[in-house]
């Protein structure tokens, strides 16, 4: 998803035009990034936390050549989703494995009756 079409979706969701539902996204991530600049982490909650952290100096190697690179230290932004994101996203998770056991038992997508084989006789 782009962020034209975020604000395409807020848009439409709240009755606003798109173009001032684009300055208000905008100005959302401007000041993500300014927070992330001045004080190295922003917490929101429901959703996660982005925090800027040092990355060590390593070694690496050219996948061309093969030689090997010094890779100085660098700041990067990293990001822990909170706990609402998680569990929506191992649904996910959940949801792919169910598809690919249902799969591998012959039984087409979205189906969630056993086939007659995998229904235990009774008695």
């Amino acid at each position: 998803m782009t962020k034209k079409e975020i604000v395409k979706t807020i848009s439409e969701a709240i009755g606003m035009t798109q173009l001032k539902t684009k300055e208000i996204v905008q100005n959302t991530f401007d000041a993500i990034v300014e927070t992330l600049v001045e004080e190295r982490r922003i917490e929101l909650r429901n959703f996660g936390v982005f925090e800027v952290k040092e990355r060590a100096a390593r070694k690496a190697r050219n996948p061309r050549t093969g030689e090997r690179v010094d890779v100085p230290a660098k700041m990067v932004v990293t990001f822990k989703p909170g706990k609402e994101m998680e569990e929506k996203v191992r649904q996910l998770d959940a949801e792919k494995k169910a598809r690919q056991a249902a799969a591998a038992n012959g039984q087409p997508p979205g189906s969630s009756t056993p086939t007659p084989a995998a229904t235990p006789s009774p008695g």
